[in-house]
């Protein structure tokens, strides 16, 4: 498996290119076994995946404790990587909590520990000297922002009074906004962007159309899976193809090596069977030629769904003919 460095000099870390997301035992992506998902783990081990990542509000709490004892001893060989929801971002709120994910996990320390999302009404002061009071106990490494944009990012180090390594972000061929600066940005100041959804949610697999719609809620319940959509994105998904036949390999496996193409990004997609999973990993080693490269980007900027009121009119019709 592909190692990327996180930063230089003594604090320089490693971790896989492509790691382990912990959405799939949420809520909605359907029936996960803890089993199933111990098995998943145990070969993401074996294949060398060291980024494992998680959050609280997965399953509240199940996706931590399900991890954690799916790790087992070999949980200080990982970079373990979980989130807070920043619901009442107190600095001892936040100190509390990181306690309890660390439990759940049944981890001694969080290599990252993440803000999940931007509070609109408070700023990351707060919660930063919480961050920082975990850090100072050693219970947690690094620290990490999500769904933050470049200037909020930039004011969460300064709250924090050192580097906020890294921001998870939705980062793939839909979706390349993060393109425009925050990629840049983590490219020159050796931090990282952690790619969530770099598959679409698998619209960019190839295995949907208009007449094999997804079933669990959470893909039913996103726009982009609206039939007219599925028809648009028919462009994309053949260039994927053709870029794919030429690797012997498969449209998601393209998808996923175009999200992990700059070295400033590793990407963490679900994975809810072995054979997905193993899926996920080779893709790390292809390597896109530039040319190949430009041609996804112009196949996605062709790619144009319907979204804000439309999509959203859209699907109350198609809801309400289904009663």
């Amino acid at each position: 498996m592909e190692q990327r460095q996180l930063g230089t000099g003594p604090a320089a870390l490693t971790v896989s290119a492509v790691g382990l997301g912990g959405v799939a035992m949420s809520a909605g992506y359907g029936p996960v076994t803890p089993e199933r998902y111990a098995a998943v783990v145990a070969r993401a081990l074996e294949l060398g995946v060291t980024l494992f990542d998680t959050a609280e509000i997965y399953g509240f709490g199940r996706s931590e404790k399900i991890l954690g004892q799916a790790l087992g001893e070999d949980l200080p060989s990982v970079f373990l990587a979980t989130k807070i929801l920043p619901v009442m971002p107190v600095a001892p709120v936040v100190e509390q909590r990181g306690v309890a994910s660390a439990n759940r996990l049944g981890a001694r320390k969080l290599d990252l520990y993440q803000v999940h999302q931007p509070n609109p009404a408070v700023r990351d002061g707060t919660i930063m000297r919480g961050m920082r009071a975990l850090q100072r106990v050693g219970l947690v490494d690094e620290v990490g922002v999500s769904n933050y944009s470049l200037k909020r990012w930039l004011a969460a180090e300064e709250a924090l009074g050192s580097r906020v390594l890294s921001n998870q972000v939705r980062y793939n061929l839909v979706d390349r906004s993060p393109e425009g600066d925050l990629i840049p940005y983590a490219e020159s100041h050796d931090r990282v962007v952690i790619a969530y959804s770099p598959l679409a949610q698998g619209l960019l697999s190839g295995r949907y159309n208009e007449g094999n719609l997804p079933a669990n809620r959470v893909r039913a319940a996103n726009p982009l899976f609206l039939p007219d959509n599925i028809a648009r994105a028919a462009g994309l998904i053949a260039a994927l193809q053709a870029i794919a036949d030429a690797h012997s390999a498969s449209p998601a496996q393209i998808a996923l090596a175009y999200a992990i193409h700059s070295p400033a990004v590793v990407a963490i997609p679900g994975a809810s069977s072995v054979k997905q999973l193993e899926s996920n990993v080779a893709a790390a080693e292809i390597e896109l030629t530039p040319q190949e490269y430009e041609a996804l980007q112009a196949a996605s900027d062709r790619f144009h769904p319907i979204t804000g009121a439309a999509a959203v009119s859209r699907m109350a019709r198609a809801r309400f003919k289904g009663r």
